[in-house]
């Protein structure tokens, strides 16, 4: 087994990198723009030829949702021209594809936790880019394993738990959106599902949906940040969508259902609340 992981700068990109090297060491190759840029074609078809990898994990994206609302160029370039330059050569070189998709791709008026088969309905940029991605993949390599996740953190890079402390530390008083509903996943979590679906011992293709478990809005979230980081000075105040406007329309609901991922591959999944306490000792340590 030899695996590439792209994007691996990022938030999961390092979970990933701690992951894999405990569970399977030195068989990996750690890629990001400046090692591997995925928009042109060639050197994508190029990396996977010398390499003769077996696994490509696709963790580079453009996740800034609201500034791919004006810079949809950038995104598109990221989010599905190298998407398919990934299926391209993933399918002329067999190199099986994991790649991370979004709850953006729904547009949040469901009742119901959404399943790997209700219909799609991207409302921002950023979520059709993505869902455009997913589409490329599948249509090009239908081997590929797609998984969507949600509302993603860690202690790497500029992420909302991170900023949630920053600003809990600094200001008296925070607004948050009480009315968009998903699930907090901590980026270890995936990236240890991402493990899994690896090392099985059938590869079962498909999309599925991985968050942790439970569901919250924003407020929520932040109010159990601030409860588990022992910050008490700062009042946080719940505020509508309306309340709060943004370049880009969020989903109002997000939860997934992670029905056919635990049956697939027999995984138990977190509480986000276990997920980010665990997380915020770690934060800790790193800062």
């Amino acid at each position: 087994m030899k695996i590439l992981v792209t994007g691996s700068n990022g938030q999961l990109g390092n979970e990933l990198r701690n992951v894999l090297e405990k569970a399977m060491p030195g068989v990996t190759t750690y890629t990001d723009i400046a090692e591997l840029d995925l928009t042109d074609a060639a050197a994508v078809d190029m990396f996977l030829e010398r390499g003769e990898y077996t696994h490509i994990v696709n963790c580079a994206a453009y996740t800034a949702v609201d500034k791919a609302e004006s810079d949809q160029t950038l995104c598109y370039s990221i989010n599905y021209d190298a998407v398919r330059n990934i299926a391209v050569a993933a399918s002329k070189h067999g190199v099986k594809v994991v790649h991370i998709s979004t709850d953006y791709v729904f547009d949040g008026t469901s009742c119901h936790p959404y399943r790997e088969s209700d219909k799609v309905n991207p409302t921002s940029a950023y979520g059709t880019s993505k869902r455009k991605g997913e589409m490329v993949l599948l249509s090009l390599c239908p081997e590929a394993v797609i998984l969507r996740t949600a509302w993603l953190y860690s202690p790497y890079g500029h992420n909302f738990v991170k900023t949630m402390l920053k600003l809990g530390r600094e200001r008296a008083e925070l607004r948050v959106v009480c009315d968009q509903i998903g699930t907090p996943t901590a980026a270890k979590d995936l990236a240890e599902m991402i493990v899994t679906v690896i090392s099985a011992r059938q590869w079962v293709p498909g999309i599925y949906h991985f968050s942790d478990e439970g569901a919250c809005s924003w407020y929520d979230f932040t109010k159990s940040i601030h409860r588990i980081a022992g910050i008490d000075s700062c009042k946080v105040v719940p505020v509508t969508t309306d309340d709060y406007p943004t370049a880009a329309v969020r989903p109002a609901y997000s939860v997934l259902d992670k029905s056919l991922i635990k049956r697939t591959y027999g995984v138990e999944i977190p509480h986000w609340e276990e997920s980010l306490a665990e997380c915020l000792t770690r934060i800790v340590d790193i800062d």
